[in-house]
């Protein structure tokens, strides 16, 4: 058996050449192969070289901090970027709008597929997922910039039904990391808390004939790893990086936390009451649409309340959370660590997560409010010189049995309180979130109706359901006047339910809400 390749990370970068397509793997600040970015970006800016790749990663990558994807913010060095997400690394974003590079940003699910498809030299995914969105070639097709022309994504019909075509593309070389190889190139993943899709990168650049690196800890003797854990085999395997520990933290700013990967079990410990914020009250009134036995996806930001509540009140069994990156059960981590999950039950690939979601598999799915206009689509992906990107948004949102957006009513400024059971808004925001028409759909309220999905949009004031007509208004906070409070602050009028409810008074409350009961 032939003996792995092995090494620095300034040698190891010099195989990608001019024009090449490099796939990275890594989640937001998970499982980052940070050595080798470091020793791209740094033979870029003393040579020039290499020039025109093509960067390629299906989730974020990256801490706004320069890691990540942000190594490969140089002009020149980028021809192209498909990305599912790009708010992690948001000089990449900016060097895309400002037209110095091709740019895409597909669903994360989809660039999952087009890896597979790769590696088994299909010619791509047909799927449902993004028609209607801003993905579809009727509305931009994903494409950042007036520079990016080539259409990777196509609009065809199986039968009488229409479905989107993702092309797959041949990929050259592939940044990957690990946590151990042994001395044939078998590479384990036991300390990263992601299996991530390590092993279809991997495929799709071997079966063109290309150069799969991995950086790895440490390298041990052969036949010592155990096999179940091998997720790159040594036979994909062209060289191994050993990395500076510095470089290969498990996330951006944590050596390694073995509760975080199964290692070990971290205790519960005791669920405190927090304060009742104006986050707490829209995490509650999620809260109350739980039912037991259901599988979740909860989004960054508002909807991690959910979570909180749902502990407070003892009702956290009722739901088994999950995260795209392959994550099942446990506590979903947020901020640098989204993606790692405390005391999981199960990790499986990333792209095996998504065949769950997009096949329905999602019972509930609680998501952020960025921008919603009249037709109820959503927007979360663009806004004006700034590109956060879809990430797995689409392919949950689309498919989840039951959908709930949750974010205040205005940004920007916002200031509230709650006294005596009653809202009171004291500063209103000077941005308006219920707009006319949204900037990019990310969400389409159309598909929505067409297949029949519950949509409820949960803002601290007012909760609104999806009609065929667009949103009709279902429940008012105590306090509020509708039409000062809400309907003025509206870019247009939604339909009233002639029973509108006011809202649950426990919401507002310091005391438990007893939801078990």
């Amino acid at each position: 058996m032939k003996k792995v390749i092995i090494l620095t990370a300034e040698e190891a970068v010099d195989l990608v050449k001019d024009g090449d397509t490099l796939c990275t793997s890594g989640f937001v600040g998970n499982s980052l192969p940070e050595a080798l970015y470091k020793a791209m970006e740094k033979k870029f800016l003393e040579t020039g070289y290499p020039q025109n790749i093509t960067l390629f990663y299906p989730a974020s990558q990256g801490n706004r901090n320069g890691s990540g994807g942000d190594h490969f913010a140089h002009e020149g060095l980028v021809k192209r970027v498909i990305a599912g997400h790009l708010n992690t690394a948001p000089k990449l974003g900016e060097l895309c709008l400002a037209n110095k590079c091709e740019g895409y940003n597909l669903p994360q699910g989809a660039l999952e597929y087009i890896i597979r498809d790769a590696a088994g030299h299909r010619p791509g995914s047909i799927t449902h997922v993004g028609l209607g969105t801003f993905v579809d070639p009727r509305n931009g097709g994903g494409k950042i910039n007036a520079r990016t022309t080539e259409d990777l994504v196509e609009v065809i019909k199986i039968g009488n039904e229409e479905k989107l075509f993702y092309k797959a593309f041949p990929i050259d070389i592939a940044f990957l990391r690990g946590t151990y190889a042994d001395e044939y190139g078998n590479v384990t993943l036991e300390k990263e808390v992601a299996t991530i899709e390590v092993t279809s990168i991997a495929q799709a650049v071997i079966n063109n004939g290309g150069k799969v690196i991995v950086q790895v800890e440490k390298v041990v003797k052969g036949g010592t790893l155990d096999p179940r854990l091998v997720q790159i085999p040594g036979i994909y395997v062209h060289a191994v990086v050993v990395a500076d520990m510095k470089d290969h933290e498990q996330s951006v700013g944590l050596e390694y936390n073995p509760a975080l990967c199964g290692a070990v079990r971290a205790p519960e410990g005791h669920v405190e009451m927090t304060p009742l914020t104006i986050k707490k009250v829209l995490g509650r009134r999620a809260a109350m649409e739980l039912v037991e036995d259901t599988v979740v996806n909860l989004g960054v930001g508002t909807p991690e309340y959910v979570a909180q509540v749902a502990s407070e009140e003892g009702i956290a069994s009722y739901m088994t959370l999950t995260v795209e990156s392959g994550a099942i059960g446990g506590s979903p981590q947020g901020g640098a660590r989204f993606g790692a999950t405390l005391n999981p039950d199960a990790i499986i690939d990333q792209n095996s997560q998504f065949d769950f979601y997009d096949g329905g598999g999602l019972d509930m799915a609680f998501l952020g409010l960025a921008e919603c206009d009249e037709q109820g689509n959503i927007n979360v992906s663009r806004f004006g010189p700034k590109i956060p990107g879809c990430g797995g948004f689409i392919n949950i949102t689309q498919n989840a049995k039951k959908v709930f957006f949750c974010g205040t009513f205005t940004a920007g400024g916002l200031k509230e309180k709650i006294e005596d059971g009653k809202l009171i808004i004291e500063q209103e925001g000077r941005q308006r979130k219920f707009i006319k028409q949204v900037e990019q759909v990310t969400f389409s309220g159309k598909y929505a109706i067409k297949t029949k999905q519950p949509v409820l949009y949960i803002t601290e004031r007012a909760v609104f359901e999806l009609k065929e007509e667009g949103l009709n208004l279902i429940e008012v906070a105590p306090g509020i006047d509708i039409q000062t409070q809400i309907i003025d602050l509206m870019d247009f009028v939604p339909t009233i339910d002639k029973n509108v409810k006011i809202m649950d008074s426990r919401l507002f409350s310091e005391e438990k809400m007893n939801l078990k009961k």
